[in-house]
């Protein structure tokens, strides 16, 4: 889980994603840096086993997707969103998605634009595609 960020209901809020043995990297970690390195440690990680990668949008400051229900300051950049995607090449990805796209809040579809390239790049990374 990376980008995680906002106010909770409880100091524990990201525990239990690390009780079930997730890496969890809190936004504040990839504040002002590359995510290239983090997505090398979960390619190793990962490698040899069926991934299914699910990437929600407002992991991303509203800044560049302010079209969901649940908009938080202090997100991603859409470098570090493509970081985590294109690093994402090489696993045995079985699936993918994009999640949390909310059209009435999206007044001028600048959300929409975002989220469908992101899926782009993410088809782009599937088992047995070509890449660009």
């Amino acid at each position: 889980q990376i980008g995680l960020r906002g106010t909770g209901y409880a100091a524990e809020e990201f525990d239990w994603g690390r009780q079930q043995g997730f890496r969890v990297v809190p936004a504040e970690e990839c504040w002002h840096k590359s995510l290239t390195p983090l997505m090398a440690e979960i390619r190793d990680k990962l490698k040899g086993g069926p991934v299914y990668l699910t990437f929600d949008i407002d992991s991303l400051d509203p800044a560049y997707a302010p079209g969901t229900g649940t908009v938080e300051i202090g997100g991603l950049t859409i470098p570090q969103a493509l970081e985590i995607i294109r690093g994402a090449h090489g696993l045995d990805i079985v699936g993918c998605d994009l999640v949390e796209v909310s059209p009435p809040y999206d007044a001028h579809g600048q959300t929409a634009v975002v989220a469908a390239n992101l899926l782009f790049e993410m088809l782009c990374i599937l088992p047995g595609v070509n890449r660009r």
